[in-house]
């Protein structure tokens, strides 16, 4: 057989040949679900296993290395429980809601499904937030509840995220589940902003930020450090439990598909 070179370039040299079969982007092909469902299988146990280490350190960090506060005395350690519930709670949300957007304008597959994944995950830390600001707001403020303009927004916060799975699980037609499921998040989102900037907007009794973009944090190190390894826990938790949801619900997508 007889072998053909690349036709040379101007300069003598020869062009290589194009490999079309390479994909421009690499990690697009992620976006398809049964690629997805292979690269989350792969990603859960390590997620899992860095959520359960950090979770280890942060409690100790909180609970046993860092100094009693001179203010609150031993109760204001639920901040390391409760801070990072309540950013989740936020955060989650408007990844949610893209995910929702993305899935509306691009159609795309995946991205319904990734917003019905997160939304148990950020109902719960809704929930977790709520529940330790209650028992931190008793001994504090002398009572479990108030309805001060950050606890309520963040209760808003619970109900739009059962609201969205009722609404979901209520339609039996996959697809218009997906984009009533899409409306309601989105028209949520600006709940958001409300819960975060509600303590400067209002008077209220929810103390402000204790870390902030524009300021140094007004805790000690070891405290911020609790903190932060906290938050880190309840990231990797959340990719941990998301990924095997969204694997449970592109098997169910797939089935349904296969019966149509």
């Amino acid at each position: 057989m007889m072998h053909m070179s690349p036709p040379p370039s101007h300069d003598g040299a020869s062009r290589p040949t194009p490999r079309s079969s390479r994909p421009r982007h690499r990690w697009l092909r992620f976006a398809a679900p049964q690629a997805f469902h292979r690269l989350a299988g792969r990603a859960i146990p390590w997620f899992a296993g860095a959520a359960a280490v950090l979770a280890a350190a942060g409690l100790w960090l909180g609970f046993v290395v860092a100094p009693t506060d001179h203010q609150q005395g031993e109760v204001y350690r639920i901040i390391f429980l409760h801070v990072p519930a309540a950013w989740m709670s936020m955060f989650l949300y408007l990844v949610a809601a893209l995910h929702a957007a993305v899935g509306l304008v691009f159609g795309t597959k995946l991205s319904p499904l990734m917003s019905r994944a997160i939304a148990p995950t950020g109902a719960l830390f809704t929930a977790i937030a709520l529940w330790t600001g209650a028992a931190w707001g008793k001994p504090t403020w002398g009572t479990w509840w108030v309805w001060d303009a950050r606890l309520t927004s963040e209760l808003i916060l619970l109900f739009l995220y059962l609201g969205y799975i009722a609404l979901v699980s209520a339609i039996e037609d996959p697809e218009r589940a997906d984009g009533a499921g899409a409306v309601l998040l989105l028209a949520g989102a600006v709940n958001v902003p409300i819960i975060y900037f509600s303590v400067q907007w209002w008077s209220t009794l929810h103390q402000g930020a204790s870390i902030r973009l524009d300021a140094a944090p007004s805790m000690t190190h070891t405290m911020l450090a609790g903190l932060l390894v906290m938050s880190l826990a309840c990231w990797a938790y959340s990719f941990a439990a998301i990924l095997a949801r969204v694997r449970c619900l592109i098997d169910e997508r797939a089935a349904l598909e296969a019966q149509a």
